[in-house]
């Protein structure tokens, strides 16, 4: 699978330092990279790797600014979005989703990622817990997982029986039309990665304490169980690929270019146009000449340990 170990380990080291990259980039606010920024990128990168990460960012940033024009046209129009993000684990689901929302209202755009179903909501409807985080009019709510469990991990570990997957498969197709028919504009995607990559990110995972939180004995198992899951995914996409919600297949080996491609792609999907704001006057202070502003306590501040 690979070269050598020590292609190996540069391998696993690589997908460490995009993990930091993803975490300096969640913190930089300012669209223009400081002298200090460029000292680390210096530190960590070779130079094509330092140009490859500022393309990077200029490009995320215009995205992130359309998705904000975007958003302003959602809460104008009052359209309704539900966007589906599926994958295998480590897929980079959840790193899209993060860039979608990085600069979005939490109150207009929202993710729902479910638990396991409690012995309450395994009585239900198998869609009612789903129905409950669809969007009211001028909000996008993305899934960080779906009804779609159903058709990959459900069946593949055997939570589900066979009589209830063939069900899924009969009643899926009638409830997303049904919420497309409602004015919801369903969008799915299903985000790939190769098993060399999969294996890549699981070791980095396993390497970086930091991250090993997110390995679970049922992703450790999704591993032996590949072609299973690969089986499923397959019928997945054959049977629940309709008209009114066609699944889009997000090429992921790449989570920068993933993300990219996702973002753009997204974008396309709206006729979505700039929202005219009115202009903002910060007004001034009222001050009061009776005011006196009482001394907090000493003991309830937070020690300037940094």
């Amino acid at each position: 699978m690979f070269d050598s170990p020590d292609e190996l380990m540069r391998r696993i080291h690589a997908d460490i330092m995009d993990g930091y990259d993803e975490e300096l980039e969640m913190e930089l606010e300012d669209r223009n990279m400081d002298e200090q920024t460029e000292t680390l990128l210096n530190d960590v990168a070779r130079a094509a790797e330092k140009e490859a990460r500022r393309t990077y960012f200029r490009e995320l940033f215009r995205l992130q600014a359309e998705l904000v024009k975007l958003q302003d046209w959602v809460v104008a129009t009052g359209h309704k979005v539900v966007i589906v993000f599926e994958g295998r684990d480590a897929a980079g689901k959840g790193g899209a989703i993060k860039r979608i929302t990085q600069r979005l209202n939490p109150r207009v755009c929202r993710v729902a990622a479910l638990p396991a179903p409690n012995d309450r909501e395994r009585t239900q409807w198998y869609f009612q817990r789903y129905a409950a985080h669809l969007p009211a009019a001028g909000e996008m709510v993305l899934f960080d997982r779906s009804w779609y469990n159903r058709a990959g991990v459900e069946r593949v570990m055997g939570f589900c029986t066979d009589e209830q997957y063939e069900e899924f498969f009969r009643s899926v197709p009638e409830f997303e039309k049904m919420l497309v028919r409602s004015g919801i504009q369903l969008i799915k995607y299903w985000f790939s990665i190769s098993d060399e990559e999969q294996h890549l990110r699981f070791l980095g995972r396993i390497h970086d304490p930091l991250k090993q939180w997110k390995l679970s004995p049922m992703d450790l198992e999704s591993r032996r169980r590949w072609e299973l899951y690969t089986q499923a995914k397959e019928t997945m996409l054959e049977r629940t690929h309709i008209p009114e919600s066609p699944w889009w297949v997000v090429q992921a080996d790449d989570k920068k270019k993933a993300r990219l491609n996702c973002i753009h792609h997204l974008l396309q999907q709206m006729p979505y146009r700039e929202v005219e704001r009115p202009a903002i006057t910060l007004p001034e202070r009222v001050r009061h000449e009776g005011y006196r502003r009482h001394q907090v306590p000493g003991e309830i501040y937070v020690p300037k340990v940094y």
